[in-house]
């Protein structure tokens, strides 16, 4: 029975940066949900053509020039050419055979049915898929979020993840006032992703090298470019099915 106590003590310890980052981004999408319900009460009118309407586009077109430009400054983190461009290449032909896209949206279009009677969303503006992809993406790749929950759960020091959730909650604030209720949905995705690198540290550990990390980095910085090129409407990618992309280094830099 002591073993078993030491055990889920020790489990909790490992998790407690998590567990606050992700509380942080339920906060912050909390109140940027609060935000985008006054601005659309404040407003008359929130066609296209309106002032409400000007002005939710224009948010979502800054927010994605946001996201454009956290993208480039993680890509520019890698260090080997040809580890991205075969990560990108092989990760595309998995998620294409996965269709991790079309499930990725299936789940938002079931959760957006689900919560229809509580949030109403407009025509036009962006589906719980949308927003939920958007931010996991941007919250999970990094870093702060592989670093730290190594750190945390080797060590269970959590300082990193702490800097991180006032990141993460400030950034879900802003996204979940354009992009919605998908936001706060995500907070699951890092709940899990960050609470599964810091239960597996030990076996994890040796494998993420500096250059593994930074590799990792920049392929997922990558897909966050391709997510702004979409919310511009430039592109209409379907970055889920690369999202395997991001995970190949780990494999591939022990050969190359």
């Amino acid at each position: 029975k002591l073993c078993g106590s030491l055990s889920v003590g020790r489990d909790n310890a490992m998790l407690t940066g998590t567990i606050i980052n992700t509380l942080a981004i339920v906060a912050g999408s909390l109140i940027g949900l609060a935000i985008q319900a006054v601005t659309k009460h404040s407003a008359d009118d929130v066609s296209a053509d309106s002032l409400g309407g000007r002005f939710q586009a224009l948010v979502m077109q800054g927010m994605a020039l946001c996201v454009l430009y956290i993208g480039i400054s993680g890509s520019l983190k890698g260090e080997n050419t040809l580890v991205i461009i075969i990560s990108i290449a092989l990760g595309a032909v998995i998620g294409e055979l996965l269709d991790l896209d079309a499930k990725m949206h299936a789940l938002g279009d079931w959760v957006q049915k689900k919560t229809a009677r509580l949030v109403h969303t407009d025509e036009g503006s962006p589906s719980v898929a949308d927003g939920f992809v958007t931010a996991s993406l941007l919250f999970c790749v990094g870093a702060m979020a592989i670093v730290g929950s190594l750190e945390n759960g080797l060590t269970g020091n959590y300082d990193t993840l702490k800097a991180k959730a006032v990141i993460d909650g400030i950034a879900a604030i802003v996204f979940a006032s354009s992009l919605g209720i998908g936001v706060l949905f995500s907070a699951a995705a890092i709940f899990l992703y960050q609470g599964t690198i810091s239960l597996a540290a030990g076996l994890l550990a040796p494998l993420l090298s500096d250059s593994v990390i930074a590799e990792m980095t920049c392929v997922g910085s990558l897909l966050i470019v391709a997510l702004s090129l979409n919310m511009l409407n430039v592109t209409k990618i379907k970055v889920m099915n690369l999202v395997p992309a991001i995970f190949l280094p780990i494999l591939l830099c022990r050969f190359m």
